[in-house]
């Protein structure tokens, strides 16, 4: 039994994210446009016909600018928070939206979707779980500092979606202000390619198959030498670094092995419900 997964698109230029069994599947934010969706898709041979639901994870606008028309041409339900609808402004139909909460799993046909908070700067930001078929699915991006949550999540996973944002040297002497430099690094921005590697050194589970790494920055990051740095610790895992500029290829995932269900205690250097408001960061 099988999951069947693919970046559309990753970076501060448009996120969106492809989780499906066959039958159906779900979007994990919609941040390209709702043509452009399509003819990615199409591309790897995915219909939006398939699609169920948009599940969005915070309200910038590289992970909600495609949502408005996607939802009101196929009709799908937006799985949203209150805060990330109020702070995102999306233009959608009241009776497509729908909350959802952390830790209570959302079922649409063979798929469940649990949410998690996470460290990011936005008004409630979230990272998802999809399980289908025995197989767990991450997707763990835009993430300040890893957290409880992100690391017994992770250690479920048969495949997952996780930022590595940032080489650290290649930030430090880049030309972004000093004060731009602080906040991606700050704990509410994005992960480095150095705690992303950590994660996965230290968390991965031994039947993880596939690794996308997600949302490099355009100016601080490297795909070739995040991939050389993954492909050093990956063991039987494929690293795929998940492109800005164009859709990756449609990964099949297997579970190997019966993972159990996931519930997870809040704990207190976990994120719960981050209740400031910010402003946007957006990191090219």
């Amino acid at each position: 039994m099988s999951l069947y997964i693919a970046s559309l698109n990753s970076g501060s230029n448009g996120n969106c994210y492809y989780v499906g069994n066959g039958q159906e599947a779900i979007l994990v934010d919609a941040g390209i446009s709702c043509r452009e969706t399509e003819r990615r898709m199409a591309r790897i041979g995915l219909s939006m016909q398939t699609v169920k639901a948009i599940f969005v994870s915070h309200e910038h606008t590289d992970h909600i600018s495609g949502i408005p028309v996607l939802a009101k041409k196929y009709q799908l339900p937006v799985y949203i928070t209150d805060a990330t609808l109020y702070n995102g402004n999306i233009d959608i139909k009241k009776e497509q939206v729908v909350a959802f909460k952390p830790y209570e799993p959302v079922q649409i046909g063979g798929l469940a979707i649990q949410a998690f908070p996470k460290f990011h700067d936005a008004a409630e930001p979230h990272s998802f779980i999809v399980n289908g078929n025995n197989v767990n699915i991450g997707i763990f991006t835009d993430i300040g500092s890893p957290c409880d949550h992100l690391a017994l999540h992770f250690k479920h996973c048969h495949a997952a979606f996780l930022e590595a944002n940032y080489d650290e040297e290649m930030l430090e002497t880049g030309n972004y202000p000093r004060h731009l430099k602080n906040r991606i690094r700050g704990g509410h921005g994005h992960l480095s390619n150095k705690q992303a590697l950590e994660v996965f050194t230290k968390h991965r589970p031994s039947y993880m198959s596939h690794l996308f790494l997600a949302h490099l920055s355009r100016d601080n990051n490297s795909p070739q030498l995040v991939k050389q740095l993954f492909n050093e610790h990956a063991g039987n895992t494929q690293i795929i670094v998940a492109s800005r500029f164009e859709e990756t290829a449609v990964y099949q995932v297997t579970a190997e092995q019966t993972t159990d269900s996931i519930s997870l205690p809040k704990k207190e250097n976990s994120p719960s419900r981050i209740k400031q408001s910010y402003t946007q960061l957006r990191l090219w």
